[in-house]
């Protein structure tokens, strides 16, 4: 069998063993990487442990394309056949209690969160680092048109939320840690307080006191996950140049991390018209 691809049913063992190992890391449950591997490797045709252990690599390549969580201990390799995708997504479509998994992972860990959100550090783009996607565009196109990750994070309201009132505590805690306590209080979680349609979701301050609105967009996938931004969003961004931010929080599930993008967007993303609104003669 070495050196000819994975059937189908391999690939779908092989993902039903890798989600089995990250729900436990989810659970915060003990399980043995190797035990797991070894018992896979018993109910494969002639695949070695070491094949194994890059296709679980692989296996986390797909779910960051999908802008899902993975495995720490398998580092993204991204050179995998194309049917590896599918297998991931019919385990999905197979499990829909995954996403209350990563739901109720995320509500466990959120008050700690919200404490030390000062803690959160808000860096500047991947695109600032001059370093090239390390996956490759073509393949994150194929995976684009297989699931639409942005609508996936769009609708999960509750993770919207999370990441909200994340960003919010960390503009109060920073403003009381620099002395500035008043500021703090007239800090604004606009789109729960006045409705959702400023095109931002949190009024803040500058330690200086000048104004700070911010855009939140979160996911539980990588950096570079997609993601949906409104006419209202933009226009905010285009009259606001001068206060506006866009906070993208990413890998919240398993460990916030956020950087923040300023007007003009072009200047870090891609803008494709995803919908038209259609009105009868």
């Amino acid at each position: 069998m070495a050196g000819e691809d994975w059937s189908d049913t391999e690939n779908d063992l092989t993902a039903a063993a890798y989600f089995m190992m990250l729900l436990s890391e989810l659970r915060h449950e003990n399980y043995v990487k190797s035990a797991v591997r070894n018992a896979l490797v018993r109910n494969l045709n002639g695949r070695s442990p070491k094949s194994v252990e890059y296709k679980f690599q692989n296996v986390s390549a797909v779910l960051l394309l999908l802008g899902e969580p993975w495995i720490d201990g398998f580092k993204p390799a991204s050179r995998f056949q194309h049917s590896l995708i599918d297998a991931v997504l019919r385990w999905l479509n197979a499990n829909p209690h995954w996403l209350a998994e990563i739901r109720d992972a995320t509500h466990a860990k959120l008050p700690r969160l919200l404490a030390e959100a000062s803690n959160l550090w808000i860096g500047p783009p991947p695109t600032h680092s001059n370093a090239p996607s390390p996956i490759d565009p073509g393949l994150v196109a194929l995976v684009a048109r297989k699931f639409d990750v942005a609508s996936r994070d769009a609708n999960n309201r509750a993770l919207g939320l999370a990441g909200e009132e994340l960003i919010l505590n960390h503009e109060r805690q920073t403003l009381r840690a620099s002395g500035k306590s008043a500021l703090a209080e007239r800090v604004n979680w606009t789109a729960q307080n006045d409705g959702d349609g400023a095109g931002y979701d949190i009024a803040s301050f500058e330690l200086d006191g000048s104004p700070k609105l911010i855009e939140v967009k979160t996911t539980n996938g990588w950096d570079r996950t997609p993601f949906h931004i409104t006419r209202t969003e933009l226009k905010a961004a285009d009259v606001n140049r001068a206060c506006w931010h866009l906070v993208r929080v990413w890998n919240f599930a398993k460990g916030p991390k956020a950087f923040a993008l300023r007007p003009p967007l072009e200047a870090h993303v891609n803008l494709t018209p995803t919908s038209f609104l259609a009105s009868l003669h």
